[in-house]
């Protein structure tokens, strides 16, 4: 596919939860499926996540329309700021996107931004992909706000001793 044929478009997103958390979050088979191509009238009854570079992801999701299978291929994996991913909906295999996910740390938190380079012929669903995204990236703001990412502390540090009460 050359650059003529594609389109790029781009999502971001800003999270409480540092960019570890988000990362590991996004290749969590078991938090995944709660976010990851997750409809609000669908279900996600499968989500495999092999997660290294040439390890593969299937997620299907079961929609009143029948099952969506999205999956791909892991090209690289930079934890925690960056990774990149082949990305295809199994009906149309013949058309295989690329997707980039880079994080950025942003105080005790992070800002997340996908670019999906996707083929022109999809150009009329561009909209539809952009908000899928969104969808999918706040689904993932869920997730992670349920993480408590506050770091523990040793008695010593806060100046009690392990027996001493109030």
């Amino acid at each position: 596919m050359s650059a003529a044929e594609k389109i790029k478009l781009t999502v971001t997103h800003s999270y409480k939860a540092p960019p570890s958390v988000v990362y590991d979050a996004w290749l969590n088979p078991a938090i995944a499926r709660r976010f990851l191509f997750a409809t609000d009238d669908g279900h996600v009854i499968r989500a495999e996540i092999d997660a290294h570079v040439g390890g593969r992801f299937l997620v299907v999701d079961r929609r009143p329309t029948g099952d969506a299978c999205h999956s791909g291929i892991f090209l690289e994996l930079h934890r925690p700021k960056r990774m990149v991913f082949s990305f295809s909906v199994e009906d149309h295999d013949h058309c295989t996107d690329r997707v980039q996910i880079d994080f950025e740390q942003l105080g005790s938190g992070c800002r997340l931004t996908l670019t999906h380079e996707m083929c022109s012929e999809w150009a009329a669903h561009e909209e539809k992909t952009r908000q899928g995204w969104a969808h999918v990236m706040e689904g993932l703001e869920r997730e992670v706000d349920q993480v408590d990412t506050t770091p523990v502390r040793s008695s010593a540090e806060s100046g009690h001793s392990a027996g001493a009460m109030a």
